[in-house]
């Protein structure tokens, strides 16, 4: 195996211009993974971690720039001010684990149960691609993930972040899974209210090949909202029927499988159940902020 240690980032792209079959790694929390239990065994890797390009976060004229080489960890400390995306990264495996993996492996990677990508597809992020040559290209969340651990990626690119508006309004990440800690999300969802937009977006995690918006419950929630003169009066308060037809919307949305960590009538069941408490949470929250 050959193995490549850029210093730089234009270094690294063009070893993947010349070896586009050479595995990206960073915290290895994935690839380490994968290699260890001979499911890959790659002919060159190109370790990411000493890059200071990809560790960067940034704001961009009203949106937010995430390197693909911010930890986890460091999501929590120095992105606390994006509450969906650090409860997101907090219930990342365990501490060490949180100070290797990145978000760009989360990207990367493409599982359906990656912690972070319901919330980047709730805030409507685009990921952004790099190549050689200063090339650079940003694709939608729903452009970029195809399928179960499939991207858009072409070989000759590397993650370099991710990027999304900067939304005014509450917001909150639930998982379930089969422990508190250090598990592999049975359902999880992001509920992000955008009182700008006067929109409600909620997006599902590990039910479906990948992760997934819920349209017709975000509609059903903000006509509501607007019914009720929510937006304009943050103390008007939903009806526990409409809360209710809201989790069961939402429900409607997921394409789960039954497999080991549970059944497809669970996870819909638990995608109710997440949806109903996200949305009392960002009420709640809005009517606090008065």
């Amino acid at each position: 195996m050959d193995v490549y240690l850029p210093r730089t980032l234009a270094e690294a792209l063009e070893v993947k211009a010349r070896r586009p079959e050479a595995v990206p790694i960073a915290g290895g929390t994935d690839v380490m993974v994968a290699i260890n239990f001979h499911r890959l065994r790659p002919d060159a890797v190109v370790d990411l971690s000493r890059l200071p390009e990809l560790r960067q976060w940034r704001e961009e004229d009203g949106a937010v720039f995430v390197g693909a080489g911010m930890t986890y960890a460091r999501l929590v400390r120095e992105l606390s001010w994006c509450v969906p995306l650090a409860q997101a990264a907090r219930t990342v495996g365990s501490p060490q684990i949180r100070n290797r993996g990145t978000l760009g492996g989360n990207v990367g990677t493409a599982s359906p149960a990656g912690d972070t990508l319901p919330v980047l597809a709730a805030h409507d992020a685009e990921v952004v691609l790099g190549r050689a040559g200063g090339r650079v290209r940003a694709l939608p969340w729903d452009q970029f993930f195809l399928g179960p651990k499939q991207t858009a990626l072409a070989p000759d690119e590397l993650v370099l972040g991710v990027r999304w508006r900067r939304l005014r309004g509450p917001g909150s990440f639930l998982k379930v899974g089969t422990r508190n800690a250090m598990v592999i999300a049975v359902a999880s969802l992001c509920l992000v209210v955008d009182e700008v937009g006067r929109a409600v977006r909620v997006a599902l995690g590990s039910v479906g090949p990948t992760v997934l918006r819920a349209p017709e419950a975000e509609r059903f929630a903000a006509e509501q909202m607007q019914r009720a003169g929510a937006w304009d009066d943050p103390r008007a308060a939903l009806s526990d029927a409409v809360v209710e037809e809201f989790g069961e919307r939402v429900a409607a949305a997921a394409r789960p499988i039954d497999d080991v960590r549970g059944s497809a009538a669970y996870r819909r069941h638990a995608c109710a159940v997440l949806a109903r408490r996200a949305l009392r949470w960002a009420l709640g929250d809005r009517r606090l902020a008065g």
